[in-house]
C-alpha cells in the first residue's frame, strides 16, 4: 500500500467537480497519485510515480464533497486508488452520505481486492468497479467506461449479495 495514513492522501490533481465521462451522471473525480501496474498505453502515465503529485488532508476533500450541489457521483481514478484504500474509505463514506454513487477504476481484479483485508473495506463501499489492467491490444472505441475488452464493469453491491462477480448492465462485450 502506498499510503497507510487514513487522514492523508496523495493526489495527482485537485478534486474535479465536473466530469460527465468517468461514470454515469455529473460526477466528482478524485485523481490519486501512484500506480504500480505501469500498463503500456496508460491514459494517465503521469500518475504512476509514487512520490509525485501532492499530499492532501482527507478532511479537505470531504469538505469539498460536502459543498457540492448537483454532482450525483464520485469516481476514484488515478493512478491506482486501491493503493490508498485506508484514506479513501472516509472520503467515500462522506460522498455516500450525500447520496452519491461511487465508481472506481483499478488495475487490480475484483477477486484480488476482495481477498485482501486492506482493500476489502473500500471495495465493499463501491457501486461500480472497472477492474483489470489496461491492455492496449484489446482497446476498442465502442467500449463504455473502460479502456480494453479484458476489463469489466462490475456491479459490486450485487456481486457481494450473490457472492460472485456480476457485470454491470452497461458492460459491453466485443464480439
Amino acid at each position: 500500500m502506498l499510503n497507510t495514513q487514513p487522514n492523508k492522501i496523495r493526489l495527482s490533481a485537485p478534486l474535479q467537480l465536473d466530469s460527465i465521462v468517468d461514470g454515469v451522471g455529473f460526477r466528482c473525480v478524485l485523481w490519486t497519485q501512484g500506480c504500480t501496474h505501469h500498463c503500456v498505453g496508460c491514459h494517465n502515465p503521469q500518475t504512476h510515480d509514487l512520490h509525485a503529485g501532492y499530499e492532501e488532508c482527507v478532511e479537505n476533500i470531504i469538505t469539498q464533497i460536502q459543498g457540492t450541489n448537483i454532482q450525483t457521483g464520485l469516481t476514484l481514478s488515478g493512478g491506482e486508488p486501491f493503493l490508498q484504500a485506508k484514506a479513501l474509505v472516509s472520503i467515500v463514506l462522506a460522498a455516500k452520505a450525500k447520496g452519491m454513487n461511487i465508481w472506481a477504476f483499478t488495475g487490480f481484479t475484483y477477486e484480488s481486492l476482495f481477498a485482501k483485508e486492506e482493500t476489502r473495506q473500500l471495495l465493499q463501499l463501491i457501486d461500480v468497479l472497472v477492474d483489470g489492467k489496461y491492455e492496449e491490444d484489446k482497446k476498442h472505441i465502442t467500449l463504455k467506461f473502460k479502456g480494453s475488452a479484458n476489463q469489466r464493469l462490475i456491479d459490486v453491491q450485487e456481486s457481494l449479495k450473490q457472492e460472485h462477480v456480476v457485470l454491470h448492465r452497461l458492460d459491453v462485450q466485443i464480439a
